[in-house]
């Protein structure tokens, strides 16, 4: 059966009747409702496409090209998708990019001087809830007694059933975001009453929700590399329980280093291996002989025309004296570009540190000068072989985006075995020192692998990959003055911001429209 194939994902979406969330009609942030429970799950045929409709919700704006016809009214489809503005929040805010545009409240996100009217933060909020309420309405008529009623049976049941548990990781995945970025949030699922304000779950509650929500999938899910491309299976929920739990002390208090390698050690003995070519990893045939990535979010230039995703990270980065054509696109958007302090992080021979520099200056005095900061060139919408991505237009890009991958657990692995873990040292320096020999950097002795130097290295391997909030929060330097890059704070040299920082606000029209919610500290 085909599903979400690279070239089929998402072809034919529709939306469904969904539970309410905490997004209300009076904020027009509703769910686009487009056809009847009754209307979808009676038949079988439908159960992919609306299974498909979860996954839409991560890589897509919208149901039309160029994410027309919004999932989430009221909001720009391509502006708000799940994927740009996930990066917005956990990487514009970082060292590792900076963005030139004036976008409303946008230059407010790497300044780090947000408040709870951010547009591009409430974006990411309702898209999590769009997610989140596609979600439970997938998973409550996919319930034994439903499927039953419905009479789905045999091998179609079977099949529905592994579906119901790709549901549930995703929606465990979009609280897991959730409680990453907002901390205290409001809290729906399938058996949440229709037109009920949700209640507030407290963040160490919901790590247990996220928590348990995987460790049963775990047992529901298709094995490791059984699942088609692109759809969850075991080891992505085992990729997603180490990451939960390497971050386990800023969520609860309470360090989970063990159960970190408990799960990255199943990912690792489940057969993945490192694709020969780091910049492979980033191309428009990543889907192809991928040996490396767990999970992908899938796009295809014909087939998901969306101004999210790699669209976005193909187009923003280019600008100046970039020959757009070497990236596979009609032209760049000269919007994001990189801070000395990252370029400085790489040792010259490190395949993972390219730059584009002609033209462009190290030091940035005007944030909005795309010249100012070196270019940084990661994801292309060419494939291995030169050839362009599908779209003859040059505007959407067929690049997948790698969200779990074999060295994020190489290096998940070696932080927590040096955070008290019960992971093998020496394991630890050759699953770093494989990395770095991929990367043509030198490799490193066991006296060097120390946190600081793992935290450098998640950077190198992982920059751009939605995960430098979360790190820099974990090692304590995201809102201190312990550590600075340029512009942090909104000064050209750095400085420290008040540490409520660490949590985005929840949207001010949400608290409004909420009685049960209450506003993060500081906001």
């Amino acid at each position: 059966m085909k599903f979400i194939n690279k070239k089929t994902i998402f072809s034919a979406l529709f939306g469904l009747s969904l539970l309410a969330v905490s997004c209300h009609k009076d904020l027009e942030r509703e769910p686009i409702t487009d056809v009847t429970n009754a209307s979808v799950y009676k038949d079988f045929a439908n159960y992919p496409l609306a299974l498909g409709k979860v996954y839409a919700g991560i890589a897509i704006g919208g149901q039309s090209g160029g994410d027309g016809n919004a999932d989430v009214a009221g909001i720009d489809g391509g502006f708000s998708s799940y994927m740009r503005q996930l990066y917005t929040m956990q990487v514009i805010t970082t060292d590792e990019a900076v963005i030139g545009w004036n976008d409303g409240n946008l230059p407010d996100m790497h300044k780090m001087v947000w408040n709870s009217s951010n547009e591009f933060i409430g974006a990411i909020y309702y898209r999590f809830y769009n997610v989140i309420a596609v979600a439970n309405e997938f998973i409550k008529n996919t319930s034994d007694e439903r499927l039953s009623a419905n009479g789905i049976s045999g091998s179609n049941a079977t099949e529905a059933k592994y579906m119901r548990a790709e549901a549930r990781f995703l929606r465990a995945q979009a609280y897991y975001h959730a409680l990453d970025l907002f901390g205290n949030v409001p809290f729906v699922d399938e058996n949440t009453p229709a037109g009920e304000l949700p209640k507030r779950i407290a963040r160490a509650d919901l790590f247990k929700y996220v928590e348990t929500e995987l460790l049963a999938v775990e047992k529901e899910l298709k094995d490791a590399k059984t699942n088609e491309y692109g759809r969850a299976d075991k080891a992505a929920a085992w990729a997603l329980l180490s990451r939960l739990y390497l971050n386990a002390k800023v969520y609860t208090g309470t360090e989970r280093n063990n159960d970190v390698i408990t799960y990255t050690s199943k990912v690792i003995s489940a057969g993945y291996s490192l694709k020969s070519k780091y910049e492979d990893l980033f191309l428009a045939d990543n889907n192809l002989n991928n040996p490396e990535v767990i999970l992908s979010v899938n796009y295809d230039g014909l087939k998901t025309q969306t101004w999210g995703g790699t669209t976005f990270l193909v187009h923003a980065p280019v600008g100046g004296d970039m020959p757009a054509a070497d990236f596979g696109i009609n032209g760049g958007w000269g919007g994001i570009r990189t801070t000395k302090t990252f370029v400085q992080r790489f040792d010259p021979s490190d395949k993972r540190g390219r730059f584009f520099t002609q033209g462009q200056t190290l030091e940035i005095d005007d944030l909005g000068d795309f010249k100012n900061g070196y270019a940084f060139i990661k994801y292309k919408n060419v494939t291995s072989t030169g050839a362009k991505g599908s779209d003859t237009s040059g505007n959407f890009v067929d690049t997948d985006i790698p969200l779990y991958r074999l060295a994020d657990v190489y290096l998940m692995y070696a932080e927590a075995t040096l955070r008290g873990g019960n992971g093998n040292a020496g394991t630890a320096l050759g699953y770093i020192n494989a990395l770095r020999t991929r990367a043509g950097a030198p490799t490193i002795t066991s006296a060097q692998m120390t946190l600081d130097f793992i935290l450098d290295e998640r950077s190198r391997e992982l920059s751009w990959e939605y995960t430098r909030r979360t790190d820099l929060i974990r090692y304590g330097k995201f809102t201190s003055a312990s550590y600075l890059w340029p512009w942090k704070g909104g000064v050209k040299d750095g400085r420290g911001v008040q540490e409520f920082r660490n949590l985005f606000p929840i949207p001010a029209a949400d608290i409004t429209a909420n009685r049960n919610l209450v506003q993060n500290p500081g906001y």
